[in-house]
């Protein structure tokens, strides 16, 4: 039989043994028996009497002890006795020292607890790809030009390259339409458009979700059935209108319907038009869009001039605008070169057949890109978060090491005894090592045993961190064996990272020097290099982590203390959005007109306003602002604007310092009229007073009227407290004649929200049953919302600020007490001689405060070089800032001082004839 087909076997025969150990133990002594009982039989035929024969055949055949032991080492079994044997051990040491254990077990949990838990974040935001089958196929369209370009009006992403390039994921459908019917290099083309928020009537309650418009072969590409119902298929998107029907997500049809299985043909209503349910997407499905997030429903394209009407009604032929996503999966033999080449030929002939090109513009760049995680917004906006924060739990985990390896050596100083005896009594040093190596590994699978429990039940802490008060959880992290075998690996790293230096100190163990008597009575003080060079480490990399979580809490209080320019106390925000279809222009301005009167009247009600774009938010509008009394302006950008109503300005506290405010005579039919905020006064009309002057604004006003300036209002920040007050101009919503976007409602009140908004949620019904307050929130949440990333660094940097600090003075202690305890009998000398104890405590604290001055200044270099990774996510300061510096260090020095006082004064306190007998 050849050795491949008898491994099965071999492997087969040793499990057997080695999980049936009584039943081998008899077999053996049953096998033995018998050759001692056949041996002796053939002794006594050859004429040797009984009792000889049976005293030659035990001698002959050996002890059965050593047969036996032969026999297992025949079978394979010696080292897996001698793990045994050693893990054993391992446990017996550790139950014997149950306070060692319970530090070391604690501080591995919490520092293998926090990575995993960081790492269950990491991989939802930079590893998950879509749950469809072989999402690693998926190629998404992008593509590149100068900023001059054809794609003038981009609904979706924008971003700006090096080189001055610009680039995005959307495109004119219409031309997804022709590269579709060109396409000969990828499999069927599949676009899909994330259409944000809709209202929703499901059994007469109005609500809000998560809409995506897709193609009719969208599910078809991307070989996703439903798990109940049928998807959306070409058919519902075949012309404009002819499919009003929807796909729910499971989060949707668990809420909304307890996962009946009568969904399917239910009718709901999306933005006010009946749309029939045909299927239930999987519960893990998300879409093509976003890895972490799913929509609730999902429509065909066909539905767009119903669902989200634009000003001219359907886009689906619109060439000026570029808004869908366009994805595919590669067809086999073809090169993605190829592909490329080939598609980038078929966009410019598309554009060039749908797009009226101006000379100077220049047409867009194909780009394919990895498809896997959808567009990976989560990533871009969180990656750098997720690094930093990973680098910190790695530090945590390597002081948290550091602590027990500092432990493990004190620990084996008091076991040189044992050591030696076993080294005298025949056992090798390799196994000596190995035995310190498995106490190590040991400690390190039990702390990453609690590690992996406290990070499960911890994994959701972040997401959380991240949710708005009035919003859902974005993502749930989710276990998988990546993370069990990630905690894995990193509990075996950190149990031979510790157990390496005690591991190597016990393997160097002389036999014979641990076993004469007092062989460590005149022990020096300073001895222990590395020891207290493994607390100069800890307290460097505290150093570190005590100025990140520095840098990072001062970031939030400088954010924390900026003024925004107006009256953030005491504000209500909801938004309203409106079915376009159902109140088309300029319905939608008196929509909101009325709602502002119904509102206004509402008890504890001060006073009510709107604005187009709510301020500090993320969120910001831009128009073109052209002074006609300056013809030869030029602005490279356009302004910020805003729409708002009439009482905007008192409302919010801002005040205007010359003209005058909006009032009830600024409607439609009366003459354009706009505010401007100082940065805009002194920008474009630096050294004179613009009151009474006029511009145009090119966007918003088709065509172009004339907007006289009517007063100014103080600066305010904008769409975040990062940015200095940009300039802005304001105009009243009633002016413009369209809010087809929605808007935000501004209420002043000194009643609490939970009284309040049943009130104002009965009159907006009052007007529309269908109309639901969509995110009701207080403008103080709003601001701390869009600080929410800095004050998530900020609270997980302190909390490893202070473990690392903690997890430092015990350090610092712990070896400080073991050198004060091994030189008790100099000590004693020295008081003996007329030493003091106040020496004796300036003594033991020059040895803590030399420590801490290597380590501290170890750890401010390290800074130095690392901090200014973090330049961009710090307001306020640099990373190098030297107050920053100096209380860190100032910190940690006094912390260090602390932990060591405590060994000084045991130490000052020692009675001289105690120590001199001390042993």
């Amino acid at each position: 039989m050849s050795p491949l087909r008898s491994l099965p076997a071999r492997i087969k025969s040793w499990l057997r043994a080695a999980t049936s150990r009584s039943r081998l133990e008899s077999e053996m002594e049953a096998e033995l028996v018998f050759h001692l009982e056949q041996y002796t039989q053939d002794l006594i035929r050859r004429g040797t009497p009984p009792e000889e024969a049976a005293r030659r055949a035990r001698i002959e055949l050996g002890g059965f002890a050593v047969q036996k032991e032969e026999m297992r080492a025949s079978l394979g079994l010696r080292l897996w006795d001698n793990l045994r044997a050693d893990l054993r051990y391992a446990f017996r040491m550790l139950l014997k020292s149950p306070g060692f254990t319970a530090i070391a077990v604690g501080s591995l949990a919490l520092g293998i607890g926090a990575n995993t838990a960081i790492f269950s974040v990491a991989k939802q935001v930079l590893l998950d790809r879509l749950a469809v089958p072989h999402a690693e196929e998926l190629q998404l369209f992008r593509w590149s030009a100068a900023r001059n370009n054809v794609a003038h009006s981009v609904w979706g992403d924008w971003d700006t390259l090096p080189g001055g390039k610009v680039s995005s994921t959307s495109f004119p459908y219409p031309v997804y339409l022709q590269l579709r019917q060109q396409n000969r290099a990828l499999q069927d083309l599949f676009a899909f458009k994330d259409v944000g928020r809709l209202t929703v009537t499901v059994n007469g309650e109005a609500g809000v979700v998560q809409g995506e418009m897709v193609s009719g072969n969208y599910y078809q590409s991307l070989d996703v059935r439903t798990a109940l119902g049928r998807p959306i298929q070409p058919s519902d998107d075949a012309s404009p209108g002819s499919g009003a029907v929807v796909v729910v997500s499971d989060g949707f049809w668990t809420t909304h319907f307890g996962r009946s299985p009568s969904v399917i043909g239910k009718t709901i209503a999306l933005n006010s038009a009946p749309f029939t349910i045909v299927g239930v997407n999987p519960p893990r499905f998300t879409g093509a869009r976003n890895v972490n997030v799913s929509p609730e429903v999902f429509v065909p394209f066909s539905m767009q001039p119903i669902l989200t009407p634009r000003r001219q009604g359907s886009i689906l032929n619109d060439v000026g605008i570029w808004w869908m996503q366009i994805m595919a999966r590669p067809r086999a033999g073809v090169s993605t070169e190829a592909a490329l080449a080939s598609l980038d030929v078929a966009l410019n002939a598309a554009v060039r057949a749908n797009v009226k090109i101006d000379k100077k513009e220049e047409i867009p760049q194909l780009m394919l890109v990895d498809g896997s995680r959808g567009l990976n917004e989560s990533a871009q906006q969180l990656a750098k978060p997720v690094y930093v924060l990973m680098v910190l739990v790695c530090l945590v985990l390597l002081l948290a090491c550091a602590n027990i390896a500092n432990l493990m050596l004190a620990r084996s100083a008091t076991r040189q005894r044992e050591m030696s005896v076993r080294l005298a009594l025949g056992a090798s040093r390799e196994r000596v090592m190995r035995q310190v190596l498995t106490e190590s590994l040991t400690l390190s699978l039990l702390g990453g045993a609690a590690g992996f429990s406290i990070g499960y039940f911890g994994r959701n802490v972040i997401p959380r961190l991240r949710t708005s008060p009035w919003e859902a959880i974005e993502f749930v992290s989710r276990f998988d064996w990546r993370i069990f075998t990630f905690t894995a690996a990193i509990s075996i790293l950190t149990g031979l990272l510790f157990g390496l230096a005690p591991a190597w100190k016990a393997m160097r163990t002389q036999a014979n020097s641990a076993l004469k008597d007092n062989a460590q009575t005149t022990t020096p003080c300073r001895k222990g290099f590395a020891g207290k060079a493994i607390v100069a480490f800890q307290v460097a990399l505290s150093t570190l982590l005590v100025v990140g979580a520095v840098l990072f809490v001062r970031t939030l209080v400088n954010l924390g203390s900026i003024d925004p320019g107006f009256r953030a106390d005491h504000i209500l925000l909801f938004a309203i959005q409106q079915p376009r279809l159902q109140y088309p222009v300029p319905k939608d301005v008196a929509l909101h007109r009325e709602l502002e009167e119904k509102l206004a009247a509402v008890p504890g009600v001060e006073s009510v306003t709107l604005s187009s774009v709510p301020l500090i938010a993320n969120d910001r509008s831009m128009d073109d602002f052209l002074p006609l009394d300056r013809p030869h302006y030029k602005s490279d950008d356009a302004q910020d604007d805003n729409a708002v109503g009439e009482n905007f300005f008192s409302t919010m506290g801002i005040p205007i310092v010359a003209g005058r405010g909006f009032n009830a005579g600024d409607t439609a039919t009366s003459p354009k009229v706009g505010v401007i905020n100082q940065a805009l006064a002194r920008e474009v009309f630096p050294g004179s007073n613009p009151i009474g002057k006029t511009f145009r604004s090119t966007l918003r006003e088709k065509p172009a009227q004339t907007i006289q300036i009517v007063g100014i209002c103080a600066d305010t920040r904008y769409d975040s407290l990062r940015e200095s007050p940009p300039p802005i101009f304001y105009q009243p919503y009633g002016q413009l004649a369209d809010a087809s976007d929605g808007m935000t409602y501004e209420i002043r009140t000194h009643v609490k929200s939970e009284s309040l908004v049943p009130l104002l949620r009965s009159a907006v019904q009052s007007v529309d049953k269908n109309l639901p307050l969509i995110d009701v929130h207080t403008q103080t949440e709003q601001i701390d919302d869009t600080i929410q990333q800095e004050r998530i660094l900020a609270d997980l940097t302190a909390s490893f600020g202070i473990l690392a600090l903690t997890l430092a003075c015990i350090g610092i202690y712990g070896i400080m007490a073991y050198t004060v305890a091994r030189g008790t009998n100099e000590i004693g000398i020295r008081l003996a001689l007329g030493a003091q104890a106040r020496q004796i405590l300036v003594m033991v604290l020059g040895e803590t405060s030399g420590l801490a001055i290597i380590g501290v200044a170890s750890g401010l270099g390290a800074a130095l070089l690392l901090t200014r990774f973090l330049d961009s996510m710090l307001f306020g300061l640099k990373p190098n800032d030297p107050a920053t510096l100096v209380s860190a260090a100032l910190l940690l020095f006094a912390a260090a001082l602390l932990a060591g006082f405590i060994p000084a004064r045991r130490a000052s306190r020692v009675q001289p004839m105690q120590a001199l007998r001390h042993e």
